[in-house]
């Protein structure tokens, strides 16, 4: 793996792997730096593959390297979040590069050049788009993955509160994939009681104030807080939601400044590895 990419292991968290362990299957979930944007990669303990999100518009031939250095042959699951640019921007280029299985992505159109390149991408590989909502799992053996979000219908204009949330869960490793869901979608998978709690968050909408309220956090009881984020106007992520995060006490990785970051799971701990 070239320079830029090399990952170095920040440590195991949980006590040392014994022989026995080694053999244990994995979950590896690499939050892919692609500047400011979402990219997500999941290798399954079943050896299935899934990829959350494409970055933006420019991104699509590094995330495909990316994807093809992690030796990734086919994909099992494409997830779009939602149509915003840099969270859909790279996907027609994975869909044109990988047999992809199945596409996942909430009900919701746009009007960008980003989203009608994503939807003939679709059509040219033949596939139908599967609804990506609150209720809906993953057919991906040895983990639960249901989507937890939205759990209804929003504006058209409310584009980021349709985003797919996705909760992972294998074993006593857990994950949240929020998107850019904000206050709005977090107060209401809250009220219908969806399964929120998870080791790693991957925070929602680049650490913008409008979503990771403290209110959705103490539902999370993240151990982990994930922002994917990259020279931006915005002032993400912003001193609200780190100070959120400080008072959760969730210990903190950006995509800024550890470049791409890689969890990988044994069901019972983790070791996290960066790329810078």
């Amino acid at each position: 793996m070239g320079a830029s990419l090399a990952l170095t292991s920040v440590g195991l968290l949980i006590g040392p792997l014994q022989g026995a362990e080694a053999a244990t299957p994995k979950i590896k979930v690499h939050y892919i730096d692609v500047g400011q944007g979402d990219a997500i990669y999941i290798k399954m303990p079943s050896g299935k593959d899934i990829v959350i999100d494409g970055g933006n518009k420019g991104k699509g031939d590094a995330l495909v390297a990316y994807l093809k250095k992690q030796k990734v042959g086919d994909i099992e699951v494409l997830i779009s979040t939602h149509p915003d640019a840099d969270h859909i921007g790279g996907l027609d280029e994975v869909l044109d590069s990988f047999k992809v299985k199945s596409v996942y992505a909430p009900k919701v159109k746009h009007t960008t050049q980003a989203y009608k390149d994503f939807l003939l991408a679709v059509k040219r590989e033949k596939l139908t788009i599967k609804t990506a909502k609150a209720g809906v799992s993953l057919p991906v053996k040895g983990v639960k993955a249901q989507f937890v979000g939205p759990v209804k219908d929003y504006a058209k204009s409310d584009l980021n509160n349709w985003s797919a949330v996705l909760h992972v869960a294998y074993k006593k490793n857990t994950f949240l994939f929020t998107g850019d869901a904000e206050l709005k979608s977090e107060q209401d998978m809250i009220a219908k009681k969806k399964t929120l709690r998870a080791d790693v968050l991957k925070v929602g909408h680049h650490g913008a104030k409008t979503s990771t309220s403290a209110t959705f956090l103490k539902y999370v009881k993240p151990k982990y807080a994930v922002i994917s984020v990259g020279k931006n106007a915005y002032g993400h992520p912003t001193k609200e939601v780190v100070t959120n995060l400080k008072r959760a006490k969730a210990t903190m990785l950006r995509t800024d400044k550890s470049g791409t970051i890689v969890f990988e799971g044994n069901g019972s701990s983790y070791t996290i590895k960066k790329s810078k």
